[in-house]
């Protein structure tokens, strides 16, 4: 099909009507037609044979409806699982930052009371000088008794100063023997105390708010070799 399309042009002294060039215009194809046509009846065909398959196998259908059940349910464990382990995980994340804040406390705390332990295993020695001052020199001498006086009023400053700091001193004299305080630097014979029992106090010892700062040097007591003679063989 072809045909003239004019245009109209209202310029003065120009022709009203002008031809333009003939343009041939293309029918519509057959063929293209055909083939659209065929495919959308495929499309439909292959829509109604899967539709058909379905309804023919219930249980290829029951299969797909539980698979996805299936699934859910193990990835549901999975998050449980997982969730347990994070749990889990917390908890001892949180007891561990509590046994080092304990242990941080205990430290404070240790710290504290035994802060003066070297300053007052350093005083021990002038204690020990004072009361081995005082066991030397005689009470009755009157040209010492103002110098005892002054160094008895000196040990009772130190004892009340030591006292203050929980600083105890430990006399254990006629006490069993008791070798976390005590450390035996002899063994004597005795028929008069018990054994294993302390006899002499050669040093004394120390406790620092209840731990050991300086053990007691002690003579322990140990039963004789030979019995004591019977009163009728000393008759």
């Amino acid at each position: 099909m072809s045909g003239y399309l004019y245009s109209v042009f209202s310029f003065s002294g120009n022709p009203p009507y002008r031809p333009l060039k003939p343009v041939e215009l293309t029918p519509y194809r057959r063929q293209e037609r055909e083939s659209v046509s065929r495919q959308f009846f495929r499309e439909e065909k292959g829509m109604a044979d899967e539709q058909t398959l379905d309804t023919q196998n219930p249980e290829a259908q029951a299969a797909e409806a539980v698979a996805p059940g299936d699934d859910l349910a193990a990835r549901v464990q999975t998050l449980e699982e997982q969730l347990a382990a994070a749990q889990d995980q917390s908890l001892r994340m949180a007891a561990d930052l509590q046994n080092v804040r304990r242990r941080a406390e205990q430290d404070v705390e240790k710290a504290h009371k035994f802060a003066l332990e070297k300053f007052a295993g350093d005083l021990l020695p002038v204690i020990d000088s004072l009361e081995r001052g005082l066991e030397l020199s005689s009470p009755d001498d009157v040209s010492i008794k103002a110098v005892r006086e002054g160094m008895q009023l000196t040990l009772k400053l130190f004892h009340d100063t030591l006292a203050r700091y929980n600083l105890e001193a430990i006399d254990p004299h006629g006490a069993p023997f008791n070798p976390e305080h005590h450390q035996a630097m002899a063994m004597e014979e005795s028929i008069h105390a018990e054994p294993n029992s302390v006899l002499k106090v050669f040093q004394k010892g120390y406790l620092l708010n209840g731990r050991l700062l300086r053990p007691a040097m002690v003579v322990v007591s140990k039963a004789p070799m030979t019995p004591p003679p019977s009163i009728d063989e000393q008759a």
